[in-house]
């Protein structure tokens, strides 16, 4: 019995809302964002971590065993639960196996309630292996087995008795908790019910259990947070600890259920064991229907927002944003079948068009929206061009008022760009996109260092002119006022951006709107001009050669480094804090998600027979199937390492990783 993960992966348990429980298979809590329960206050944001984790531990007799581990300062791990860690599966949710000293065993399981901030954690005994005839004890994982002196019959032994003292905070996700005289410990305890109300104007915490509560208020202090370290952030926390509750283990499982204020009314009445095992019931139920394990992570993404639905960018700390929503939603939800969430999410954000740009995030209520985005809104008409033809190639016919607010927007977005909006963004005299000012970032190359925009890229854009081209061609099959722009534009861009030298394309021409000044860096943002969007700019044999160049300098087993090795400024590992990891954010890291593009041209230039899609499989695929089980579990990462080994970096959890491997394995490759 053991696990296959290292300890330092990361499981996920979404709630459907934009909340989440997240840790670590050791138990241990690496990260601000590690909580048992971290509600969206107003779904998908206003994220709250009321229940960061807990202390669990159980007695029998005079003899006391650990099953949790705290990191502290100055580097001290206690207690000493991780050693008794014997096993540790996350599906179809996570669950620990413990060891105890006399070979008992304890089961652990963490399970978050879909569409509730509600989350379940149990413990229960499971079968204790039985003593050999030799006397020898059954070893621990990693130790060797210890002799087991035979001796008369004893007395039956104690009860087995589980204490858990759950954490509380009752702050904002991306902020740390600290000892102060304003936390309210006091607990409203009716029968198995108990409630916290740690600041006034933040949700109340419920726990409900089928132990017994102890109240008992203290502080622990100065819990370490390793990745905030490394990240070269403020990593040190106090928590509040207001009782324990506590468990016959002999007797039955012990339940306790957290719920934010307001989401723990249904089944109220019915007795936490009761609500375990309907909780239970339907989870297991719901995430069996998924087809496979990607498309079950999948779901992690799609989130409410109101009456409709969402893309979260990433977890823990990304909310959703307008590029990378349309970029995942081809893959989360066109690739999977989840036409009515597609359709949800494209006509809400229909709604946010403003001077043909969309908001770089959704703007939330009371919230000045951000248009610092220039190809959100291209990433959008692509989207809505891909939807459509989901629609009918499934034989749906499309109301003709959603159809028509979908190509209002698509229009409004051509008309605004082509006529000139925000931040220099319009057509130029050569059909292209010019975009950029001093100090402002709008491609997804978006890195800033203070007042530094690392990789302006102020110009003509290359990717941005593929997207450009791409949306003013699903604009003309509306309406025929696109077809000369795009014909136009078409031909300046096969002209103007062709780099013999390095076998691809420029990544900006007319460089800081300077015509003729060009970019030679080589990027992968080229490859949007073969894959990844519904029409290939470059083919024939410059298409081959531009993704041979990529595939033997950018190409790693995770993503597409941004920028070459060799290249000035190339930075092939993100470390350090937030000026030297933004620094190298698009100087070399690698991008998972740009797998989609350059897979998809890969094929395309071998002219995408089967045979040539088994050889990308084989290639390509079956790193990321790897990756699966190597840092956020059943998820691709946002970033790894541009150097060997390739070191998953970043958010272990991101919606456009996901989407581009499942629009690979769905859709390009099937």
């Amino acid at each position: 019995m053991s696990s296959p993960f290292p300890d330092d992966c990361e499981w996920l348990e979404p709630d459907g809302l934009g909340g989440f429980a997240s840790g670590t298979v050791s138990g241990v809590r690496t990260r601000r964002y590690h909580a048992l329960l971290l509600a969206a206050t107003a779904p998908p944001a206003g994220r709250m971590v009321l229940v960061n984790g807990f202390d669990a531990w159980v007695e029998r007799g005079a003899r006391r065993e650990a099953l949790s581990a705290q990191h502290y300062v100055p580097d001290v791990v206690y207690p000493d639960g991780g050693r008794r860690l014997a096993g540790f599966v996350h599906e179809p949710w996570p669950r620990w196996t413990y060891r105890l000293d006399d070979g008992t065993i304890v089961e652990q399981e963490i399970v978050a309630a879909y569409g509730s901030s509600l989350v379940l954690v149990a413990w229960r005994l499971g079968v204790r292996l039985p003593l050999p005839e030799s006397g020898v004890r059954p070893a621990a994982v990693g130790q060797g087995a210890t002799p087991e002196p035979r001796s008369s019959p004893a007395a039956p032994p104690a009860p087995l008795t589980l204490s858990v003292r759950p954490f509380l905070s009752g702050r904002d996700y991306h902020a740390l908790h600290h000892e102060n005289p304003g936390f309210d410990f006091h607990a409203e305890v009716v029968g198995e019910r108990v409630c916290w109300r740690p600041y006034a104007g933040v949700s109340a915490i419920v726990a409900t259990a089928n132990g017994r509560y102890v109240h008992e208020p203290d502080w622990y202090r100065r819990f370490l947070y390793s990745e905030e370290r490394a990240r070269g952030l403020d990593c040190i926390e106090d928590l509040a600890a207001p009782g324990t509750f506590r468990f016959d283990l002999d007797r039955e499982e012990a339940v306790l259920l957290f719920a934010a204020d307001g989401f723990e009314a249904a089944g109220v009445a019915a007795s936490a064991t009761a609500r375990a095992e309907a909780l239970r019931t339907a989870e297991r139920r719901r995430r069996a229907a998924f087809a496979s394990r990607l498309e079950r992570s999948a779901d992690a993404y799609l989130v409410r927002r109101g009456a409709g639905r969402t893309i979260v960018a990433g977890y823990p700390w990304f909310t959703d944003w307008g590029r990378d929503t349309f970029v995942a939603l081809r893959g989360l939800c066109l690739a999977t079948g989840r036409l009515a969430d597609a359709r949800d999410i494209l006509l809400g954000w229909a709604e946010t068009v403003s001077a043909g740009m969309l908001p770089n995030r959704f703007p939330d209520r009371g919230v000045t929206p951000e248009y610092n985005s220039v190809d959100a809104a291209l990433w959008y008409v692509v989207a809505v061009y891909d939807y459509l033809a989901a629609r009918a190639g499934g034989g749906e016919r499309i109301p003709d008022a959603e159809r028509e607010r979908l190509h209002v927007a698509v229009d409004a977005i051509l008309a605004g760009y082509a006529g000139g909006t925000r931040f220099g963004i319009g057509a130029a005299a050569d059909g292209l996109l010019a975009a950029g000012e001093p100090g402002v970032q709008l491609t997804w190359m978006d890195a800033k260092v203070g007042d530094l925009v690392v990789t302006p890229r102020i110009g003509k854009p290359v990717e941005v002119q593929a997207l450009w081209l791409n949306a003013l061609h699903v604009g003309g099959s509306f309406s025929r006022r696109w077809q000369e722009l795009f014909a136009h534009g078409r031909a300046s861009f096969l002209d103007r951006f062709w780099n013999e030298a390095a076998d691809g394309l420029f990544d900006v021409v007319d460089c800081d709107h300077r015509p003729g000044l060009v970019d030679p860096a080589f990027r992968p943002n080229q490859i949007f001009a073969v894959g990844g969007l519904p029409l290939a700019l470059v083919e024939g044999a410059r298409a081959y050669r531009l993704v041979e160049a990529v595939a033997a300098r950018l190409w790693t087993p995770l993503g597409l480094r941004s920028l070459a090795p060799g290249e000035p400024g190339y930075v092939g590992r993100y470390l350090g804090g937030v000026r030297e990891r933004d620094g190298a954010y698009h100087q070399g890291t690698a991008w998972p998600w740009l797998l989609g593009a350059f897979v998809e041209a890969w094929v395309r230039v071998r002219g995408s027979t089967p045979a040539v899609k088994r050889a990308a499989r084989a290639r390509f695929l079956a790193p990321l199937w790897r990756h699966l089980d190597a840092a956020g579990l059943g998820h691709v990462s946002e970033i790894a390492d541009g150097d060997a080994p390739y070191t998953p970096r970043g958010c272990p959890f991101q919606a456009w990783s996901v989407g581009e491997a499942l629009r690979l394995d769905r859709v390009v490759l099937a």
